[in-house]
């Protein structure tokens, strides 16, 4: 069979394809995701993640951080990786559309300025979402829940220093269980992920010694310990 010259045609089928954000940080205590409202059909007032198509000249990861900036005017995630890709025929009523999910983490003390059709919601309460949106949340959760066993990711989550306590409401939030701060102190300090700064907080209203601020060593994404996994207690 004679090889094909460049200048064939390729006959490849061609399908609209679509990038998705699944955004998650720590507020008030509670693990979310950021969704907002769509006002067009289908799924019209459901809430949906953020996201949109991808231009024949970009690449997946341009296309959303792009979407991100421009609908939800998100420009401060510490961390992104891609987490899905989804194709089932069925899954958007207009057309077969590929879509690709990527997994966003914003610092607990970071306030983007979202639009008012765009909001936090607690993993744990989500509102009924369009298309198949819940199941890139749910694979968000369980890859993030993951990586905080056995990575330094916790810093994607957490603000520049912060104290002990603090760290430990920051992980059980994320986690969905109470951590132990003395548990997590060794695990981490052990790991050499998180290391003790010069500074001190202020005392509470109680009174009592002041806490040690911390700060995590590595602010990029590196495993720590490929066997680790983080339970809750018994």
């Amino acid at each position: 069979m004679p090889m094909a010259k460049k200048s064939d045609p390729v006959n490849i089928p061609s399908y609209p394809h679509e990038v998705l954000a699944v955004v998650l940080s720590v507020r008030d205590g509670h693990l979310c995701v950021l969704l907002w409202r769509r006002g067009q059909s289908p799924f019209r007032y459901r809430w949906a993640l953020p996201g949109g198509g991808v231009q024949p000249t970009e690449r997946l990861r341009e296309a959303i951080t792009g979407h991100l900036a421009a609908k939800v005017d998100v420009r401060d995630v510490a961390h992104l990786e891609q987490l899905a890709t989804h194709s089932a025929i069925d899954r958007d009523p207009r057309a077969r559309v590929l879509a690709t999910a990527y997994l966003g983490l914003v610092p607990s003390d970071v306030r983007p300025n979202l639009p008012d059709d765009t909001a936090w919601h607690r993993v744990d309460e989500l509102p009924r979402t369009a298309f198949d949106h819940h199941y890139f949340i749910d694979a968000a959760v369980a890859r993030l829940r993951a990586k905080l066993s056995y990575t330094n990711i916790g810093f994607a989550l957490a603000p520049a220093e912060f104290t002990i306590a603090e760290l430990r409401d920051l992980f059980s939030a994320a986690l969905g269980y109470e951590l132990s701060a003395t548990n997590l102190t060794r695990v981490l300090t052990r790991r050499q992920v998180i290391g003790q700064t010069e500074r001190t907080a202020r005392p509470g209203q109680s009174g009592g010694r002041p806490a040690a601020v911390y700060k995590f060593v590595a602010r990029e994404l590196t495993v720590t310990d490929p066997f680790a996994v983080l339970r809750p207690p018994r």
